[in-house]
C-alpha cells in the first residue's frame, strides 16, 4: 500500500479539513435522525391504525414529523454549516506560500510561485509543503473539469478550464497526505492520485533550496552509466512531450521529469516508485494505466528500458 492511500475521509490533519470532516459526521448523524423522524410519521399516516394516530394527536403529528421537523432541523443545520465552513472562504493568509496546480488528462502540474506569481519550481504529481503552515492553492485545469480533494487537509475544490480558483490546505504534523481527483473527467480518471508530503520547515527549506538550485543550473554531464539512457531519452521521443530542467528536453504535454527520481509514486500516484515500476511505466504505461496519452514503447528492447530507467532515477 502507498503512503498516505487510501486517503481517509474522517481524520483531518488540519484545520481546513476539520471544519469539513465535523460537518460532515453532523450531517450523517443528523440525516439518519430525520430519517428515522420522518419514517415513523410515514407509518403512522398509512398504517391504518386510528387508534395509535389518535394517542400520538392525530394528524398533527404526522405535519410535525413529517415536514416541520425536517424543515427545522436542515435549516439549522444550513445556518451551522454555514458558520462552522466560513473559514474555507476567507481571504489567504498574507504571505502564504503559493503553489499553482494544474489538472491535465490525467495527471497534476504542479508549479512552486514565487512573490510574483511566476513558476520558480517545476514539478508534478507530488507537492511539498511546510508542515504547520497554510498554503495556497492556485487551481486550473487545462482541458476538462478536474477536482482537486485531500480529504486529511481540506475540503475538494472544482478546476475549471478557463478560471483559476484558490484551495488553503495545511498540515498540522509531517507527514504524507494521498489525493484523489474527485470529479469525473473521462479516461483512467479514477487512475488520478496526488501526494503531498508535509516537512519539519529546515527538512522542506533545504529541499526547496535543492530544487532552486536545480532548476537554474545545467544539468550535470550524464555519467557513463547514464548517458545511453540520456540519449534515448531524445531518441526515443521522450523530450518532445517532457521536461528535464538545464537540458534540452522542453516538452510541456506530459509531466516534467527534472524531480522524478525522488517522487514517492509513478503515474500519478497509482504505483511506488522503484526499478521495476519505472521499467514497467517505460515498456507499456497503457497496460498499467489504459488510455492515458503516453504511448507505449514496445520496440524498446529490456536493455533500452533499464537504461531509460537508470537516467529517471538519476532525476533528483
Amino acid at each position: 500500500m502507498l503512503d498516505g492511500w487510501p486517503p481517509p475521509l474522517f481524520d483531518p490533519a488540519g484545520p481546513y479539513a476539520w471544519s469539513v470532516t465535523t460537518l460532515s459526521w453532523v450531517l450523517l448523524a443528523m440525516s439518519a435522525g430525520v430519517l428515522l423522524v420522518v419514517l415513523a410519521a410515514l407509518y403512522v399516516a398509512l398504517s391504518g391504525n386510528e387508534r395509535l394516530r389518535s394517542k400520538l394527536g392525530g394528524t398533527t403529528i404526522i405535519w410535525i414529523g413529517g415536514i416541520a421537523f425536517p424543515v427545522v432541523v436542515l435549516t439549522l443545520l444550513l445556518i451551522w454549516g454555514l458558520t462552522l465552513t466560513r473559514d474555507l472562504s476567507q481571504p489567504a493568509p498574507d504571505g502564504a506560500m503559493r503553489v499553482r496546480v494544474t489538472g491535465e488528462m490525467w495527471w497534476w502540474r504542479v508549479a512552486y510561485l514565487d512573490s510574483n506569481g511566476e513558476p520558480l519550481i517545476q514539478d508534478a504529481n507530488e507537492l511539498h509543503i511546510p508542515a504547520g503552515k497554510p498554503v495556497v492553492l492556485e487551481l486550473e485545469s487545462a482541458d476538462v473539469i478536474h477536482s482537486f480533494w485531500v480529504p486529511r487537509l481540506s475540503g475538494k475544490l472544482d478546476m475549471i478550464p478557463g478560471r483559476r480558483n484558490a484551495l488553503v490546505i495545511q498540515a498540522d504534523r509531517p507527514g504524507v497526505y494521498g489525493g484523489q481527483c474527485a470529479e469525473f473527467c473521462g479516461g483512467p480518471h479514477a487512475l488520478m492520485g496526488f501526494t503531498v508530503v508535509a516537512h519539519p520547515q529546515q527538512r522542506f527549506d533545504a529541499l526547496m533550496q535543492q530544487r532552486l538550485t536545480r532548476a537554474s543550473a545545467a544539468a550535470a554531464p550524464a555519467g557513463p552509466g547514464l548517458a545511453r539512457g540520456a540519449q534515448l531519452f531524445g531518441s526515443a521521443g521522450c523530450a518532445a512531450c517532457h521536461r528535464i530542467a538545464g537540458t534540452g528536453a522542453n516538452g510541456l504535454a506530459g509531466p516534467d521529469l527534472t524531480h522524478v527520481g525522488s517522487r514517492r509514486t509513478l503515474g500519478a500516484g497509482i504505483l511506488p516508485n522503484n526499478r521495476g515500476t519505472m521499467m514497467g511505466w517505460i515498456a507499456n504505461s497503457q497496460a498499467i494505466k489504459p488510455n492515458n496519452r503516453m504511448p507505449p514503447y514496445t520496440v524498446l528492447s529490456g536493455e533500452e528500458v533499464a537504461s531509460l530507467a537508470s537516467y529517471l532515477e538519476a532525476q533528483r
